[in-house]
């Protein structure tokens, strides 16, 4: 069953184009620079709305890089149920790390993260103010550092350059290092808010996030890790905690809420959905794994695996809540709403049990497999979302939900500099979270409602961010990094050839520049 949302405007894939007008998807190279032209005449503030619009499609629709940060890891499964979900086994091969340069999620993510790369650097041909450049350049440094976490490969060319000619290649630590040169050199110019643009302390969280990789940038099978880099991670995580203009929210879900824009107080980087006028794929985060009947209805496809379930305790407030929300259901059994849904599963308007469509009881299982079959197919595997429904606008706004997308908030720059002080890096004080790595999880476990941890090491590190950030797409990421990521895992029982901890270059871009050279093992 395929369930894809609108995406970006189509692409010529070679060049990583993006404009504001339709192109035909060709591979021949025969594009002018007059048809890719300036969609917009040239308007670098038109331009740079279109870029933030197209970025959002990218990170918020559930099959692009929400697919390959998360359901190639222990957070996320997309079972084929009976005749659904199969869509030539797309979902299947990434969970058990079988993809290969054909993947439609991986041609589609490759192509639009360069088509948003290609367009932050075409506005700077147009004469943008200096804060509209700085954006633009750090949107930019937030697409390229996806492709090379994702494919160690970053195609990039100059604002103005023919586009007859196969773009050139960044790879490894070279890219890298492109990417902290340019955000460090556009941080002065950028605006220090709102959070639903690139700002200052959004450069400094994504800075955060290219040192604390550095070193698995530079060998993923074994990574290593300077001290000075993780330096860097603590003195960058410290000029944002400092400003005090982030805190822990009052309900962890805040954050990912509706109104998330004026009560999410720990959101750094975020992107805009407007209620009833225009959203980009959010409200997937709630449809692909609820089922039919549920309100307000889903696509009963993606679960959750209860290998992550587990790792919470029962007290712990980001394992599920019922949230309301405005014109959700009276809900008389207060029954978990976001989070994680598991067993019986009821009708919120009158706290029914509800059945699947062969009027068994819906209940969803702990158990759940790649292939599903048989009776039971609808309620295997928990199911699992962090943004509280919207009711009001998926009642009354035509399906343009309000939650804005997070990409970086204070919970995970509290757990990076932790990570980067059990790396090796100076504890310091900022803010009220102290200057250990304990000190600092405990911080933030304590405001989940969990019990604090009597030692902070690696291995527990790597669960908390789980607990913590689970579904956001960092988790591929953070898996590579701690060195787990090709083990054995649910619904994946073999450790898994080295060549997965990159993503296959796809076929079609392989054909059409000889700069793109297809990752070792594919």
């Amino acid at each position: 069953m395929i369930r894809k949302l609108t995406i970006i405007a189509s692409f010529f894939f070679l060049l990583g184009i993006l404009s504001c007008t339709k192109l035909d998807e060709k591979f021949d190279g025969n594009l002018t620079q007059s048809q890719i032209g300036a969609g917009g005449a040239g308007n670098a503030p038109a331009l740079l709305t279109q870029l933030y619009n197209d970025l959002k499609g990218t990170f918020q629709n559930q099959d692009q890089v929400y697919a390959l940060w998360e359901m190639t890891t222990d957070e996320l499964i997309g079972p084929t149920r009976g005749p659904d979900w199969d869509d030539n086994g797309v979902w299947r091969v990434l969970h058990e790390h079988k993809w290969d340069g054909d993947n439609q999620r991986i041609i589609d993510a490759f192509k639009n993260l360069n088509g948003i790369a290609y367009g932050a650097t075409d506005i700077l041909r147009f004469n943008p103010t200096p804060s509209q450049g700085a954006q633009a350049r750090c949107i930019r440094a937030l697409a390229q550092f996806y492709l090379l976490d994702g494919w160690n490969q970053v195609n990039y060319r100059e604002p103005g350059e023919s586009v007859v000619a196969a773009s050139k290649v960044r790879t490894g630590i070279e890219a890298l290092t492109f990417i902290i040169t340019e955000l460090e050199a556009v941080l002065p110019l950028l605006p220090d808010a709102p959070a639903t643009g690139a700002t200052k302390n959004g450069a400094r969280a994504l800075l955060m996030k290219c040192y604390l990789n550095k070193g698995m940038i530079a060998n993923r099978a074994t990574p290593t890790f300077n001290a000075a880099d993780m330096n860097k991670v603590i003195s960058y995580g410290d000029q944002i905690i400092s400003g005090g203009a982030f805190t822990f929210s009052t309900n962890y879900f805040d954050n990912f809420a509706p109104n998330n824009n004026v009560i999410g107080k720990e959101n750094i980087w975020s992107q805009e959905n407007v209620g009833g006028t225009q959203s980009f794929g959010i409200r997937s985060r709630w449809r692909s794994g609820m089922h039919y009947k549920q309100d307000p209805g889903g696509w009963n496809g993606f679960s959750t695996l209860s290998d992550l379930y587990n790792k919470f305790e029962a007290t712990d407030v980001r394992r599920g809540t019922n949230y309301p929300t405005l014109n959700s259901p009276v809900n008389p059994g207060n029954r978990i709403t976001v989070g994680f849904l598991r067993g019986q599963q009821r009708d919120l308007k009158n706290d029914t049990m509800l059945t699947d469509r062969a009027r068994a009881p819906l209940i969803y299982t702990d158990a759940v497999k790649s292939i599903e079959t048989g009776t039971n197919l609808e309620v295997t595997g928990i199911r699992a979302f962090k943004y509280p429904v919207d009711f009001d606008n998926e009642l009354n706004g035509g399906g343009n939900v309000n939650n804005d997308y997070v990409i970086l908030r204070l919970g995970d720059v509290l757990l990076m500099k932790a990570e980067a002080i059990l790396r090796g890096g100076t504890g310091t004080i900022a803010g009220t979270y102290g200057s250990t790595a304990t000190a600092i999880v405990n911080a933030v476990r304590t405001n989940r409602g969990a019990t604090a941890l009597a030692n902070v090491t690696l291995d527990n590190m790597i669960d908390e961010r789980a607990r913590e950030l689970y579904l956001e797409s960092w988790r591929r990421q953070d898996l590579i990094r701690f060195g787990k990521f090709l083990l054995p895992m649910q619904e994946k029982p073999n450790a898994s050839d080295p060549k997965y901890l990159l993503l296959a270059v796809p076929n079609q871009a392989l054909a059409i520049n000889p700069n793109l050279k297809q990752n070792p093992g594919y």
